[in-house]
């Protein structure tokens, strides 16, 4: 049976028993900042058991893409080197969120293993928490499992909780023996591969207070995993070794026919293992929008790819080759995950140039560690430190360099080192920090209770009447809380607004407004007299609010637009936005070619025409907004109740800040740069209203201030031609003296004759007649090589024409002849050329004797 058949039976078994099938979550939980990946099945579900949300279905089941690489379940070191641990996994699950409970769960659960699976019973065992006796009695009573085959064990075991406090609850594993014995229980949860969980049913039945109790839950929950790659082994008769199934032989097929080498020596089936593991990990992760990069999840990828890259050379895979794999993963799941299809060329391209830029630090770094190693049976933390740091070699590298050579390695000195530089780090960065420390006030300076909350009616109107409810004095200026504001703070890269406090026909500015809690503070300059205000109005700079929700709106039709240009990898990296302009940052691996801008701007300034309703939903249950497929981020923590912008069916997006009502309000707009700020993070600024036609005044001024560069510089130019000319021919002056001073005798006729170096015939006329200007009587012949031709000038001085009836244009025409050319003209200067020139120093050397032909 292959593999996607078991995944297609277990999701038809739990849909017969009325299951919704639902799709996997991506593998990068945006909606939980909690989580670098989704872990768990359970994820997705997380709000129903914490009881913040609901769904429209009571029972679910799907097939979730997990990946444990780091915190509590990491597993990393493990993978390659035993058959069954993995840095991505599937988990196949099923759910009642308060309908059944456990009687169900445990029928089903063998009902699939023994009857549609045809698990031998004698190989099964189950497992129950130490108090959990009705879980006991119901494997006895509503299953045939052998009653010697039920274990207790304690919390470390089959006690599953969520975190320190909040929902948890009994669990019940269910094991396969492979042993020779089946009947060995002391295999059980013992560690050995002979014996492995495949399924583990979670009773969600409590609710773990602060102080440790436990508090029955109104409510109880069934939440199941199993592992895929687990079940598979053991269906297709491979228990132990999930590598020899078919969710991992394409993969090794494709690792050993690009390196020519097959799965059979350990050291290769190991190196071979990694790669076919980490590939899958990268992929999925890439796929969901993650990146490889020196942060967070970023640098778990980076780290991943990188140890896969490293095992590649165990197996002669000098250039890169990871990215060669994804075809035959997208070809093998694809189908399933059709996210891996859907961006094929983008994940090959990320692993591609990562593999590529990591090549050159793998080379560095090896050759740096081979000159340490050979020195010395152990390195100290400073030397780790430096690999890590100077030379960008990741210190996992270097654990797994040592442990090849048996070198001991001083870990916990490069992790003292890395955490003195983090120090470092975060008190550069807060020294830099505004001087006015707003962190040190909290409501209780104001005394006021912590839940107070200031009405904010920014959405609705941007000038309101107010009452003062409480001020205090802090650093020179007075701040201010009122009962309601429409200042908006700022948030989610939109800046604060700007306004003014007005009382009595007097206005103030407002400095600065921030909050405390759900309290908006707003700041002004000291005023004498201020206990004594009662209402106040307080207003918003219209025309900056204006210009800002223009650029705010068009932000979220950016990122539309980025989606549907680029892929639907394109995620939110970052944003600012201003009353001038907006900043977008995203993870696209690329520069984005001209074309591609165009286009994105195009899209925006269409959707800006078509004059497209702008809906702001203020305060849904956030699973509405699910529903609304908004796109929520990562860091971003979202609660019970949600703001959701909406812009027809083109964008829908988590946000509260805010919209122009309608987006032909925005005018038009306009990119003004395009960068790359980070590995795979791009940017953009653009503008647009008014703020397009001061651009377009900046760039006309910029143009015309341009022009009139080039023609101050072209006009300089000219005069250096000229001055260069004439000091050209200056030196060309006393070059001539050189040769009048040793004129050639011909019959009592002074001869001057040369070869000398010019740029064009008017230059090589030029310096002729200045040859003539300075002898009193004779015949000057000049030659230089022009363009691979020789070009030829003679001049004769005019009391030789007059007394001898001499021509310079009879004398050049016979010397051209002689490298291949002709020429001629006047008598007192003529020009020539020919093409031959090897034959120019047979031309100067035959002048004499060409003028003696004449005389």
């Amino acid at each position: 049976m292959k593999s996607h058949e078991i995944r297609q039976q277990f999701l038809d078994f739990f849909a017969s028993k009325g299951h919704k099938i639902v799709p996997a979550a991506p593998v990068i939980p945006y909606d939980d900042p909690t989580l670098l990946f989704t872990n768990a099945g359970m994820n997705q579900f997380k709000d129903v058991f914490l009881g913040t949300g609901s769904r429209d279905y009571k029972r679910a089941a799907d097939s979730q893409v997990c990946i444990r690489v780091s915190g509590k379940h990491n597993d990393l070191e493990e993978v390659g080197y035993d058959t069954y641990h993995h840095t991505l996994f599937e988990m196949l699950g099923n759910w009642s969120f308060g309908d059944y409970y456990k009687k169900e769960a445990i029928e089903w659960a063998w009902e699939l293993l023994t009857e549609v699976w045809k698990l031998p019973k004698n190989r099964l065992y189950a497992t129950v928490y130490k108090n959990d006796d009705e879980a006991l009695e119901l494997w006895k009573t509503c299953t045939d499992i052998n009653p010697n085959h039920i274990l207790k064990f304690g919390e470390k075991d089959n006690f599953w909780e969520m975190g320190e406090t909040g929902p948890c609850g009994p669990c019940s594993e269910i094991h396969i023996n492979l042993s020779d014995n089946p009947d060995d229980a002391s295999l059980v949860n013992a560690g050995s591969p002979l014996c492995i969980e495949i399924w583990n049913l979670v009773f969600i039945q409590y609710n773990r207070e602060k102080d440790g109790t436990l508090i029955e839950l109104p409510a109880k929950h069934v939440d199941t995993g199993m592992g895929f790659e687990r079940i598979v082994s053991v269906l297709q008769g491979k228990p132990g070794n999930n590598y020899e199934t078919d969710v991992f032989t394409p993969l090794l097929y494709k690792i050993s026919e690009l390196s020519g080498l097959e799965y059979k020596d350990e050291n290769h089936k190991i190196a071979m293992r990694v790669i076919a593991d980490h590939i899958r990990t990268l992929a999925f992760a890439i796929a969901d929008g993650a990146i490889p990069s020196n942060e967070g999840r970023g640098y778990v990828l980076r780290r991943i790819l990188r140890r896969a890259a490293r095992y590649g050379r165990k197996l002669n895979l000098i250039e890169p080759f990871l990215y060669k794999i994804i075809p035959t993963l997208v070809e093998q799941m694809g189908t399933f995950y059709p996210q891996l299809a859907n961006n094929q060329q983008y994940i090959e391209k990320v692993i591609l140039a990562e593999e590529q830029s990591f090549n050159a630090t793998l080379d560095r770094g090896i050759e740096l560690f081979e000159e340490i190693a050979n020195k010395s049976n152990f390195i100290d933390g400073q030397t780790v430190y430096k690999l890590y740091d100077t030379y960008g070699f990741p210190v996992d590298l270097t654990q797994l360099l040592a442990k090849e050579k048996n070198i001991k390695i001083d870990i916990e000195g490069f992790e003292k080192l890395l955490k003195e530089n983090k120090e470092r780090n975060r008190k550069i960065t807060k020294d830099k920090q505004s001087n006015l420390n707003l962190q040190s006030i909290s409501l209780e300076n104001f005394n006021l209770p912590a839940d107070f909350s200031t009405e904010f009616t920014g959405y609705e109107e941007l000038e309101t009447i107010a009452q003062i409810i409480a001020h205090i004095t802090f650093d020179n200026s007075v701040h201010i809380i009122a009962n309601k504001s429409p200042m908006y703070v700022e948030s989610g890269g939109q800046i604060s607004d700007s306004g003014k406090i007005i009382y009595n026909n007097q206005e103030y500015i407002i400095k600065d407004v921030y909050k405390i809690g759900n309290a908006i503070v707003h700041v002004i300059e000291n005023i004498q007299g201020i206990t004594n205000f009662e209402n106040i109005k307080i207003k918003v700079d219209k025309i900056k609010r204006y210009d800002t929700k223009k650029n705010h709106t068009a932000t979220h039709l950016l990122h539309a637009a980025l989606r549907k240009t680029l892929g639907n990898h394109v995620q939110q990296a970052g944003s600012q936005v201003t009353n001038e302009k907006l900043r977008f940052d995203f993870n696209h691996f690329n520069k984005i070619t001209k074309e591609e801008l165009k286009t994105i701007e195009n899209l925006v300034n269409q959707k800006i025409r078509e004059q497209l309703p702008v809906i702001h939903l203020r305060n849904i249950p956030i699973q509405d907004a699910k529903n609304l497929g908004a796109l929520m981020f990562f860091g971003d923590k979202y609660g019970e109740f949600v703001n959701v912008i909406k812009i027809d069916d083109f964008s829908a997006e988590f946000c509260g800040g805010t919209h122009v009502s309608n987006t032909s309000e925005i005018g038009i707009f306009k990119i003004l740069y395009e960068s790359s700020i980070a590995a795979g993070v791009r940017r953009i600024e653009a503008t647009t209203g008014l703020n397009v036609l001061s651009f377009i005044d900046n760039l006309n001024e910029e143009k015309t201030k341009l022009q009139e560069t080039i023609e101050e510089n072209q006009h300089k130019l000219k005069l250096l031609e000229k001055e260069l000319e004439e000091l050209n021919l200056k030196n060309k002056e006393n070059f001539i003296t050189q040769i009048i001073e040793k004129p050639a005798i011909v019959d009592g006729l002074n001869i001057y004759k040369s070869t000398i170096d010019a740029k064009s015939m008017d230059e090589l006329k030029a310096i002729g007649d200045i040859l003539r200007e300075k002898i009193k009587s004779g015949i000057g012949v000049l030659s230089s090589v022009i363009d691979n031709k020789v070009m030829i000038v003679c001049v004769v001085s005019d009391d030789l024409i007059k007394n001898n009836n001499l021509s310079a244009g009879k004398i050049v025409g016979d010397l051209a002849k002689i490298v291949g050319g002709g020429g001629g003209g006047k008598q007192h200067l003529a020009t020539a050329g020919g093409k031959d020139t090897t034959k120019l120093d047979l031309m100067i050397s035959s002048v004499e004797d060409v003028i003696k032909k004449y005389l």
